[in-house]
């Protein structure tokens, strides 16, 4: 990889291919990486948002539309980057949907649909863009899970089965890649403060009482906090971690309510 030095907000020598990146999360990511001198390929299926963002941010960013369960889409994502800025060193599989379904209420189509971008979505990033990673002389891959791949939640079966899956999968990459020197670690972001969240029907007020006697940092997370942890993977400073999991969540998964200790007392 062709990073040069520990600092973790040092990846000028980065080429980034970021799944899902037209809004959110993804957004959020390509900023962080081209303010630090990372030059961009930002996919999404929202190509007027993409486009949009891949213009603001200038001549190291451009836009691809990508279906991350199209096996074409992804290898013409990949040519491309290899084509404008050459060999890929870091991916983020940064796509995916959210379902809020029970068990008994889920349906087949429903279950599978988001297990193909979720999990399957993923699965064909990593293994389309590992040739052009080997190509760089290794790198880093970033796949985004959730608190729900750490635990399981009611009324999101479809949701938690596909990121504990990614959760998998990003071990059983780690030690398939590491001969070809590309790591790949896993983020769980809490509740983070996205449209994602809002297009459930969920206000950020309703989302944060929801979660506030699970947060031991009490606030929401926002974008940037995934986005920082995210460059942090992709530079050399993280140059000794792979197969790693790291909780983006305000402390949620310790498992501390607060205010617990004193209401049994």
């Amino acid at each position: 990889m062709s990073v040069t030095g520990h600092d973790p907000d040092d990846v000028s020598g980065c080429v980034v291919l970021i799944s899902g990146a037209a809004r959110g999360q993804g957004a959020e990511e390509a900023r962080w990486f081209v303010e630090r001198g990372a030059r961009v390929v930002l996919t999404d299926v929202l190509d007027d948002e993409g486009n949009a963002l891949a213009h603001d941010l200038g001549g190291r960013a451009r836009y691809a539309h990508l279906d991350v369960t199209v096996e074409e889409e992804w290898r013409a994502a990949v040519e491309l980057a290899e084509g404008v800025f050459g060999p890929v060193t870091t991916l983020v599989n940064n796509a995916g949907i959210d379902r809020e379904a029970r068990i008994a209420d889920e349906t087949l189509s429903g279950f599978r649909r988001v297990i193909d971008v979720n999990l399957v979505g993923t699965f064909l990033g990593i293994k389309t863009a590992a040739p052009s990673l080997e190509r760089a002389g290794g790198g880093s891959i970033v796949n985004i899970s959730s608190i729900s791949g750490m635990g399981g939640f009611d009324g999101s079966v479809a949701y938690g089965a596909s990121k504990w899956a990614v959760r998998g999968l990003t071990k059983t990459a780690a030690a398939d890649l590491a001969p070809s020197g590309i790591r790949v670690n896993s983020v769980h972001p809490g509740p983070i403060d996205t449209k994602m969240i809002t297009d459930l029907g969920v206000s950020s007020d309703a989302l944060l009482e929801r979660n506030r006697t699970r947060l031991l940092i009490p606030r929401l997370g926002q974008p940037a906090d995934v986005a920082a942890t995210v460059v942090f993977l992709a530079s050399d400073a993280a140059s000794y971690i792979t197969g790693a999991e790291f909780t983006v969540d305000g402390g949620w998964t310790t498992g501390h309510a607060r205010g617990a200790v004193d209401d049994a007392t």
